[in-house]
Formats: C-alpha cells, sequence, structure tokens
C-alpha cells in the first residue's frame, strides 16, 4: 500500500551547501556520533514497580521504541528495538551498521517510521509493520530524509528533506507517493510533528536567526506557521493526543508545557540533548538519559530510558547493561 519517493523533488526556493545543510539538520533533529547502547535490561516490572501498575491500560499496553547505538563512528552499529513500558517483551525491529534515527508510531499502533544511514549513504525512511514485521522503504529522495510523522488517519507523512539543497518540510500520500513541499523558506525546517487533529503540525525552524531554532505551528487550512510561546534555544515538538501540553528540547533539558498556561516542566538535562516523549495518555513522558559509572577499568557511560509521571516527580529507568546509548524513544500504542 505504500509508494516509495526516488525521483529528485522540484523545487523552487534558494538553497545552500548541501553538506552544510545536512549537517544543521542533523543537529537540530537530534543526531550525535556517541558511544552507544546494547541490551536494556529492566530494573521495574509491574510487580515491582507501582507507577507502571497504576498507568492507564493505553499506556501499560502501549509500545516504546527506541533506538540501541554501540561502537562510534564507521563502526556504529545501530539497533531498533520496542518494548512494554515496564521494560518487558523486547522486540528487535531493524538493525545496521550506520545510524537510525527518529522513530515515530502511527495513532493506531499498526506502523513505525524512521530513518536509517548506512556508511556514505544518505538517510531514508522506512516504516515498519508489526503485523507482517515488515519494513518498507517509503523515501529514497536525494538528500537527506528524516523526522517523519503519521497524519491521525495514517494515510499521510510528514518528513524533512534536503532534496532541494536547505531542509523543508514534505507532506506524502502513502497510498501514491504524491509529494507537496510544505515549506519554502531558505532557512532550515525540520522536525514535523502532527496535531491529533490532523489541521496542523509542529515543527522547527531557525528562520529567525540562523542555527537558533524555535518552535512553530503550521495551519494547513490557510498555509501560514505561527510561533509558539516558548523561548530561548527549543527544537524537537511533539503535541499531546488532547492538544493541551507541547513535549519539547528546551535548551538541553527534556520538557513539557502546559499550553494554556505556560507552565514548563524541566525533567532532566539527559547528556545527549534529546526531548521528551509523551505517553499516549499524556500522564507519563519517557526520555533517553546518559549517566557515567565508575570503575576500576575507568569511566564509561551508561544509557537508559526514564518514564516520569508528569503529576509528580515518581520515575523509574530501564537500563543498559553492556554502556552504551540509548536515543530517540517514542511511546505509541
Amino acid at each position: 500500500m505504500f509508494k516509495t519517493v526516488m525521483s529528485k523533488l522540484t523545487v523552487n526556493r534558494l538553497t545552500t551547501t548541501g553538506a552544510m545543510t545536512i549537517a544543521i539538520a542533523m543537529v537540530l533533529t537530534g543526531c550525535q556520533t556517541l558511544n552507544s547502547t546494547s541490551v536494556n535490561k529492566p530494573i521495574s516490572t509491574v510487580e515491582t514497580n507501582p507507577l507502571t501498575a497504576r498507568m492507564p491500560v493505553i499506556d501499560r499496553q502501549g509500545r516504546i521504541a527506541y533506538v540501541d547505538e554501540q561502537g562510534t563512528g564507521t563502526a556504529k552499529i545501530s539497533t531498533l528495538y520496542s518494548i512494554r513500558p515496564d521494560g518487558s517483551d523486547r522486540q528487535l525491529i531493524d538493525q545496521l551498521k550506520g545510524y537510525i534515527y527518529s522513530p515515530a508510531w502511527s495513532a493506531d499502533g499498526q506502523w513505525l517510521a524512521y530513518s536509517k544511514q548506512a556508511p556514505r549513504q544518505n538517510p531514508k525512511i522506512y516504516i515498519y509493520d508489526r503485523k507482517s514485521k515488515t519494513q518498507s522503504l517509503i523515501v529514497n529522495a536525494e538528500g537527506s530524509n528524516m523526522s517523519a510523522s503519521f497524519s491521525p488517519d495514517g494515510q499521510k507523512l510528514l518528513y524533512s528533506s534536503t532534496v532541494g539543497g536547505n531542509a523543508d518540510i514534505y507532506e506524502m500520500r502513502l497510498n501514491n507517493g504524491n509529494t507537496k513541499q510544505l515549506t519554502t523558506l531558505s532557512s532550515t525546517e525540520v522536525q514535523p510533528s502532527y496535531a491529533s487533529d490532523g489541521k496542523s503540525f509542529v515543527y522547527t525552524s531557525d528562520k529567525v536567526r540562523a542555527g537558533r531554532p524555535s518552535i512553530y505551528r503550521y495551519d494547513f487550512a490557510t498555509g501560514n506557521a505561527i510561533p509558539m510561546l516558548t523561548s530561548g534555544y527549543v527544537a524537537s515538538p511533539q503535541l499531546s493526543a488532547d492538544g493541551q501540553q507541547l513535549a519539547y528540547l528546551n535548551g538541553r533539558k527534556a520538557a513539557v508545557m502546559t499550553l494554556a498556561t505556560r507552565q514548563t516542566i524541566d525533567l532532566a538535562e539527559t547528556g545527549l540533548d534529546e526531548p521528551a516523549r509523551l505517553s499516549p495518555s499524556g500522564q507519563y513522558a519517557v526520555y533517553p538519559m546518559r549517566s557515567s559509572q565508575v570503575s576500576s577499568q575507568g569511566t564509561k557511560n551508561i544509557g537508559s530510558l526514564v518514564i516520569r509521571s508528569l503529576s509528580g516527580s515518581t520515575s523509574y529507568s530501564i537500563n543498559s547493561d553492556a554502556g552504551g546509548m540509548v536515543r530517540s524513544p517514542i511511546w505509541g500504542r
């Protein structure tokens, strides 16, 4: 049912040097080369962790997809997994020598979109089907193709691409591959994420000041984008299912804002410059964390997923036991 976009899309705008644009887009997308993570062992289960037991069913029975990185540079191995919020039922989705970026669930939890980058290749977007356990190549256009987001009805896909030179946002119909360019600026527009009603999406742009991203909301009816009420260096937005909260990267901290009051909870400085992501109910958030462990062999980095209640400071971690980095968790149904 999916159509692969392979040809170079037509663009009519000012372009910048391709390599520089891709580098900026990756910074704004939160893609860094770091030491990585391996097998995630849960330190908490439904039986032993009251926080998990109290979760709404929609959260507790959902799945968290995340990227597990091992090695560095040309030896980088990236693995895409999904797990239950209590750390059980870990399932392998994909693995390659290279990088996996920005997994994103469809609203019903059937599909998972993500970008893969093999050595000496640009990132391409794939969709994993949970029922058939197969991957389909969806976007193979020239340039860096990143940050996919499913429309609420699952019929369209937003993503950013440097196919025309600098990063812009595109929308593709999945049944026929027809693609429309939504942003046409000479700045960097990345990280689109649909609102649950499908009438708008939020995204990151540095159009006011190069290298200084802000968050905007694009309205499909008017084609206009307005800035969200955030300040400072902000990126990687995600709206809650009820549209009342915004999860994002606030400086170097994973944060959640209540839009009506602009009250912001800075959850943690993760050490990875990655955002929080909301649970389906919007009552919890998940984010990756890097910490250091000192032993007789020296200091090594340890990666983990942190799951936190937004109604208090209660949280728990699902840790790696192999001394690597966990990245880009996303919580779906």
